[in-house]
C-alpha cells in the first residue's frame, strides 16, 4: 500500500476539497489519502464530502493551526 499524502495547507475552501477530490481519483481504492489542511472550515467540509461520497473519514484531529484527515477511498 502506498502512501498517498495532499498538503493543502494555506489553501481556503473550497480548494481543499476539490484537490482531495481530484487527487482521490489516482488513490486505489481501500487505501487512505492523507490531507493537511489550515482552514478551518475544512473540518465540516471533509465531513460532508465524505458523507456526499461514500468514503470513509478514518481519522481527523489537529495540532496547532493544522488539521489533519484520513480519508479511505472506496469504490463508487
Amino acid at each position: 500500500m502506498s502512501e498517498h499524502v495532499l498538503d493543502a495547507k494555506g489553501l481556503n475552501c473550497p480548494l481543499p476539497i476539490l484537490k482531495a477530490k481530484k487527487m482521490l481519483k489516482d488513490v486505489p481504492s481501500g487505501e487512505i489519502l492523507t490531507i493537511y489542511a489550515t482552514d478551518p472550515g475544512s473540518v465540516a467540509d471533509f465531513a460532508a464530502f465524505c458523507n456526499q461520497t461514500g468514503n470513509e473519514l478514518v481519522e481527523s484531529g489537529q495540532e496547532g493551526d493544522v488539521y489533519m484527515f484520513k480519508i479511505r477511498h472506496t469504490a463508487a
